[in-house]
């Protein structure tokens, strides 16, 4: 990750206050966020949030109402062609021609930009693990394929930042896999990439940071592993006898019960113990509560301490949300 003189990271990206109307409906309410170079920043919302919008705002396809937004030092709606030709993108669905083979079409999207010759386009397929299949008709290629197709199309202006509306939809979780390790890549190589997805699990996995986005308002914006944490840990306790446990865990200072119904916890994780006491409870305390309890007689099997996924953080943040 690039820095400047006194350390800081270099801004790659800068929304500040973006509002959009549509027929006098404000539909995009005073967004704000920055993405850093070398970065993966996540736009994570459910459809119909604003995330497309946004995007399209980000690409100059329609002008905000309000608000600024840079890249690389470059107002978007003043200076659109210094700014964006910084940008790659994939807005919604790659556009690519099934009938012509994928050298052909990255030839294509050469001749619209200045600079690009065929050694780039030989570097931009073995940057997508294409080079074996380039002189094949698009027709033939799996979706994963035509996804980084159109990545391939989107690198060959070498921009700074790459940004990727919903990269994951149709893919399979091999396809998937294969897209989270390109993009760590990239970012690997100092890009910046910018990516809107509704499938929390994977912004969770790939990502570095994110912004919640609902009903066209940013909800929260941070590093993953820290919003995960304000949504709070719950601990698991697997005990022999749990009526005797549990009035022992009840004399706890700091320590709260959590119901059945009251917890998003993957059931994965619950059908790993038998009957679990779900708590809420400081980690400094877990240590003197064991003492207690084997004091009193009773055998601890497990102690697990388990943090709430960002789908639970998104979902806390959204009740009452309505989703399309």
């Amino acid at each position: 990750m690039t820095r400047d003189s006194i350390g800081r990271a270099e801004t790659i990206l800068s929304v500040q206050g973006v509002q959009k109307k549509i027929r006098g409906k404000r539909i995009i309410h005073d967004v704000s966020f920055t993405v850093q170079e070398g970065e993966i920043f996540g736009f994570l919302g459910p459809n119909g949030s604003g995330k497309t919008t946004t995007i399209r705002m980000l690409v100059d396809l329609i002008k905000p109402t309000a608000g600024e937004i840079k890249i690389c030092g470059y107002n978007v709606q003043r200076s659109p062609e210094e700014a964006l030709k910084y940008v790659g993108s994939i807005v919604e669905n790659p556009e690519v021609y099934s009938y012509m083979t994928g050298w052909e079409n990255l030839e294509h999207f050469a001749r619209m930009q200045q600079g690009i010759d065929d050694e780039r386009i030989r570097e931009v397929s073995r940057i997508v693990r294409l080079e074996e299949r380039i002189h094949d008709k698009v027709k033939t290629y799996s979706l994963g394929m035509r996804q980084r197709l159109g990545i391939a199309q989107a690198l060959l202006g070498r921009p700074k930042l790459l940004i990727l509306d919903e990269p994951t939809n149709g893919l399979d979780p091999k396809g998937i896999k294969e897209l989270r390790e390109f993009v760590r890549m990239l970012a690997d190589q100092g890009m910046s990439l910018f990516i809107s997805s509704h499938l929390l699990s994977e912004i969770q996995l790939m990502c570095d940071r994110v912004a919640i986005i609902s009903s066209g308002r940013v909800l929260a914006v941070g590093a993953v592993d820290e919003l995960v944490q304000q949504a709070g840990t719950y601990t698991l306790w697997q005990l022999d006898n749990e009526d005797a446990g549990r009035a022992v865990l009840d004399r706890q200072p700091g320590l709260q019960f959590i119901a059945e119904g009251d917890h998003r916890i993957d059931e994965a994780v619950l059908s790993s113990l038998q009957n679990p006491i779900v708590t809420t409870v400081p980690e400094e305390r877990i240590p003197p509560i064991v003492e207690q309890l084997v004091r009193a007689g009773i055998g601890v099997h497990a102690v697990q301490r388990v943090a709430p996924t960002l789908e639970e953080l998104f979902l806390t943040m959204t009740e009452g949300d309505h989703y399309d």
